[in-house]
């Protein structure tokens, strides 16, 4: 009986000290690409040309009505992160946008190199699907993250409220959806592995009530993909993003001693010595 009501008295002192933490977000984001130049492989139909600098823009969704649509649909992304140790303020996180990426319709983009196994000389193309082109990572050019993340505190001026500075810096791949037709020639649209990105994060973060935030951030992401997905070949561009993100998000209550809200108590100083008198 002793044994159990000590064993039971050591795992509620030890959940007590537990200093991790796991949270959790999820919003939308809003997207601008700088221009690229998309390489396109054909070996079968003599075809290894370039188009030049051509312009995309995103499809946030969500300013359509976010909620007659499912969630998923809009520009989206999540973060799972965890902080480590009694300061909780550095973590890991798995950082996922759902980034929606349209090569604009209508423009004229200068074509490079071979095309039916003839050398192009100031050739471009009117990019119009009527014309026979699209190019589409519409159901997402998906940048996944594995971040590193440090917390600064800002402002604390109660034990239910705190605002934060957060920055994030990561590596990992690009899962995007491909679709696009060139030449009137259309490719099999599917989910692949399609290179990797890297990407630089700070974010506003307000804590209230310990358990719910809400955080803003802003965002640079550097993706190169390759073997695209394309009509008899495949295809590969770099483009630099910046991006706009808005979230919300809880931490799971893993213990009762929430760390990140614990303020420093100072030490009182040390008396002097003194000399007892007999």
């Amino acid at each position: 009986m002793c044994l159990c009501h000590t064993t039971q008295a050591k795992q509620k002192k030890d959940k007590s000290k537990r200093t991790g933490s796991i949270y959790f977000s999820w919003g939308y984001n809003k997207e601008w690409y700088t221009n690229s130049t998309l390489s396109i492989s054909q070996p079968s139909l003599n075809n290894n040309y370039q188009l030049v600098q051509a312009h995309a823009h995103d499809h946030p969704g969500w300013d359509e009505g976010l909620f007659q649509e499912a969630l998923s649909i809009p520009q989206y992304n999540y973060r799972l992160g965890y902080f480590f140790g009694p300061k909780q303020d550095l973590g890991f996180e798995i950082n996922f946008d759902h980034t929606k990426y349209i090569m604009t319709e209508g423009q004229t983009i200068s074509q490079t190199g071979t095309f039916n196994g003839q050398t192009l000389s100031n050739a471009s193309v009117l990019f119009t699907q009527p014309n026979g082109f699209f190019y589409y990572l519409n159901n997402g050019a998906n940048f996944l993250l594995f971040n590193v993340v440090k917390r600064f505190q800002l402002y604390q001026p109660n034990s239910n409220f705190r605002l934060d500075l957060m920055c994030k810096a990561g590596i990992g791949p690009v899962i995007p959806h491909v679709q696009n037709m060139f030449f009137h020639q259309p490719n099999q649209q599917q989910f692949q592995f399609g290179g990797w990105n890297t990407g630089i994060e700070t974010a506003l973060r307000a804590t209230i009530h310990k358990y719910a935030f809400i955080e803003f951030s802003q965002k640079v992401d550097y993706a190169r993909y390759s073997n695209l997905e394309i009509y008899e070949g495949t295809a590969k561009q770099n483009f630099g993003t910046y991006e706009l993100i808005l979230s919300m998000g809880f931490f799971l209550p893993t213990t009762h001693n929430k760390p990140l809200f614990v303020k420093d108590i100072p030490t009182p100083p040390t008396p002097p010595n003194t000399t007892l008198l007999n």
